[in-house]
């Protein structure tokens, strides 16, 4: 009955889990920006840098409280991204549905940009998403291991817990697949140390929800590592 609940709230959260939560410009939004949100949609680094000589405001936001960085980084704009941060953009600000940059790049999948985000200085360790949750997790759900390796060396809290009682550990076992890239979250998340004692709400581990889940490759991993913390 426990791991009944557990698979209820799972489709829940797959239903609104982060990737939905996002909401990248549509079309028709970027059809009307103007100024910094226009030039960062494109690309247009000379628009840019005429812009930028006027001093604008660098965090003024479109209706969905989405800044030029914001729009750059759904955009893989990122020499826009270098040329807004030297300019002195909030790295960390927030969108309305509370993502951040680092988080918006975790959940596309998109290394690179990451890559020059953490360059840039952004931060891999800022609570986000209606769920309270961080890019960590976020990528952790997803299978992004390139990413799950990126945030954890630049620091991220292996062991935050979200308003749904969950690790970025728990939501690799979860929120995954069982396949490879989760696989590589979860051993990316063991080698950085990851308490695997930190359960769900209903009291399960990592351990348990994989062997209830059926992945055996997750449980042979889990339990390895369990074996060698005693």
């Amino acid at each position: 009955m426990k791991f009944h609940r557990v698979a209820l709230s799972v489709l829940v959260v797959c239903a609104l889990g982060p990737a939905a939560a996002q909401v990248a410009p549509t079309a028709a939004e970027q059809i009307r920006y103007q100024g910094l949100h226009a030039a960062a949609a494109r690309g247009d680094l000379a628009q840019l840098q005429a812009l930028l000589r006027a001093k604008p405001d660098l965090n003024a936001v479109d209706a969905y409280g989405r800044t030029a960085l914001h729009v750059a980084t759904f955009a893989r704009q990122r020499d826009v991204i270098r040329v807004l941060v030297q300019a002195g953009a909030d790295l960390n600000r927030l969108e309305n549905d509370r993502y951040d940059a680092v988080t918006i790049a975790a959940v596309a999948d998109d290394e690179e940009t990451l890559r020059v985000l953490l360059a840039q200085g952004a931060s891999a360790k800022l609570v986000t998403s209606r769920y309270d949750g961080t890019a960590l997790i976020a990528a952790a759900h997803l299978g992004h291991d390139g990413v799950v390796r990126q945030l954890i060396a630049a620091g991220a809290p292996v062991d935050h817990v979200n308003n749904l009682h969950w690790t970025a550990a728990i939501e690799a076992v979860v929120l995954g697949d069982g396949g490879l890239r989760h696989q590589r979250c979860l051993q990316a998340l063991i080698q950085a140390g990851a308490k695997l004692t930190l359960t769900d709400r209903h009291g399960q581990t990592p351990l348990a929800l994989a062997r209830a889940r059926g992945f055996a490759d997750m449980v042979r991993m889990l339990e390895v590592a369990s074996s060698g913390a005693k």
